[in-house]
């Protein structure tokens, strides 16, 4: 069966990389490492690929230079159960030089963006009270981290 897997260009930090998302994310695996061999285009024994699996996705990457940086062009979500989780991944994933952005997304400090989603941003966005619907699109705009509790009320009205 085929698979989609994800795979980031990281200049040289990689590996640096594989172990801050290891302890960011619950149950990430590292999956193993391929290093540069001697005479080879990068340096000898500094990491050259990775494999690692996020909550339950699986990823590629590669130590592969300066040529390409990561844009907001593409984002990987995170959905959250509830506001705890929402802070958890937000203050997790901004430390050490991420950065805020709009509507529930941040930088990491290698520059990966994530959409740090809470279960409530859908019920309420999508909800079936389309003014309730718009009420929280436009509180969701404002915001930086989403906040549930300002979400639901912006939904109902309050």
């Amino acid at each position: 069966m085929s698979r989609i897997t994800p795979s980031l260009w990281f200049d040289d930090n990689l590996e640096e990389a594989m172990e801050f998302y290891a302890s960011v994310f619950p149950d990430a695996k590292i999956h193993g490492t391929a290093r540069y061999p001697e005479g080879g285009m990068g340096e000898p024994g500094k990491v050259m690929t990775g494999d690692f699996e996020l909550l339950g996705q699986r990823f590629n990457a590669i130590n592969g230079g300066p040529h390409f940086k990561f844009s907001e062009a593409i984002s990987f979500i995170i959905d959250c159960e509830d506001q705890a989780e929402v802070d958890y991944y937000w203050d997790k994933l901004t430390q050490g030089g991420g950065a805020e952005s709009q509507c529930g997304w941040v930088k990491d400090k290698f520059g990966v963006s994530w959409q740090i989603v809470p279960k409530a941003l859908y019920r309420t966005v999508t909800g079936s009270d389309p003014a309730g619907a718009q009420r929280a699109t436009k509180a969701m705009l404002g915001m930086k981290k989403l906040i549930v509790a300002d979400l639901e009320k912006a939904y109902r009205g309050e």
